[in-house]
């Protein structure tokens, strides 16, 4: 089993596919990653040779932001955002969305269970 960045790399996986399993590297950088070490793409995680691990572990470890300096990095452009007082950070301070999506109807998960829309009249008195 290959660990890179603290995280357990699936044995029967490819190469390609496992390495995203590493918070921080999607698909696209995978496969930029392996053409950059002449890395086959198709190779299982299990058929690698110390030698190529070891190479794709010191340049992912050195060369990226990967899990917790990213989260990290993220979180603190969230709170520098809600500091300025900014747009988008009033709404990450209301749990809001924040990229400019509708709210009267969608935004469930961001919101809550909520009603939404009626008919406008009053509810009538329970007798």
């Amino acid at each position: 089993m290959v660990r890179i960045a603290g995280v357990n790399l699936p044995d029967n996986k490819r190469i390609e596919i496992a390495l995203t399993y590493i918070y921080g590297v999607g698909k696209s950088a995978s496969t930029k990653l392996l053409n950059e070490l002449k890395i086959d793409l198709n190779k299982r995680t299990k058929d690698l040779t110390d030698k190529e691990a070891d190479t794709i572990r010191d340049k992912v470890e050195k060369g990226m932001l990967i899990e917790g300096d990213l989260r990290r990095s993220l979180s603190q452009d969230i709170k520098r955002l809600k500091e300025i007082n900014s747009y988008r950070g009033l709404r990450h301070k209301l749990s809001l969305p924040v990229r400019g999506q509708r709210t009267k109807t969608n935004a469930r998960t961001k919101r809550g269970k909520r009603v939404t829309m009626g008919s406008g009249r009053a509810k009538a008195e329970k007798k």
